[in-house]
């Protein structure tokens, strides 16, 4: 046994809280899921934020980054300023599920890279991964460090896929025959997209992150 089943399952649990707690990627996900015609490309492309995080953590560059207060500084500005340009985009949109016939659905790999772009250029996501991470694994056991840290990491993933999908689903079949309030649902998700990027760069200017 490479790692102890207890360690998973008490990193899981942590993780999860994570994961069900609304923010950032919530917001994609219910945007995604009333506005194309499937979820799982913008899923994931959140998940590839969240395996990159892990793969950063596990080479150990993340510890190197986060030592450098200048790239995490640029991070948070390039993450922040493109969560506030996603969010006024869906703010400002129509908010209602495309049809079948609909040119102006985005491509999947389009919707796979705004996924990625939510959760990958959120220093949130890879601070997190940083301090948490490291938590659960045992440098005493005969399995490598960086393995311990991909077989957590992907723990996290799943919990991941799994909620963001049902969230993109379930918005989906609530709202997608109630146009008024997908709509309004899609510019509110838009709007906590924005405030999420303004509250990084308010913290990153006050010294917080």
């Amino acid at each position: 046994m490479y790692m102890p089943v207890t360690t998973v399952v008490a990193f899981w649990a942590v993780s999860l809280l994570f994961v069900v707690t609304p923010g950032a990627d919530w917001a994609y996900a219910i945007t995604a899921g009333l506005r194309h015609r499937t979820v799982f490309p913008a899923v994931g492309g959140l998940l590839s934020g969240h395996l990159l995080a892990t793969l950063l953590v596990a080479a150990g560059i993340g510890a190197l980054l986060a030592r450098s207060p200048g790239a995490v500084g640029l991070m948070t500005v390039v993450g922040a300023a493109y969560l506030v340009w996603l969010g006024w985009g869906m703010a400002a949109s129509h908010g209602v599920a495309p049809t079948a016939t609909d040119d102006s659905v985005e491509s999947w790999g389009r919707q796979a890279a705004t996924g990625f772009g939510v959760s990958g250029l959120n220093p949130k996501v890879f601070l997190l991964f940083l301090a948490l991470l490291p938590q659960f694994v045992d440098s005493q056991r005969p399995w490598p460090v960086p393995a311990q840290i991909v077989t957590l990491g992907l723990v996290h993933v799943t919990s991941c896929a799994v909620v963001y999908t049902a969230v993109g689903l379930g918005a989906r079949v609530v709202l997608r025959t109630r146009p008024v309030a997908a709509q309004v649902v899609t510019r509110l998700s838009g709007v906590l997209l924005a405030i999420i990027g303004l509250t990084l760069l308010v913290k990153l200017s006050h010294g917080v992150l």
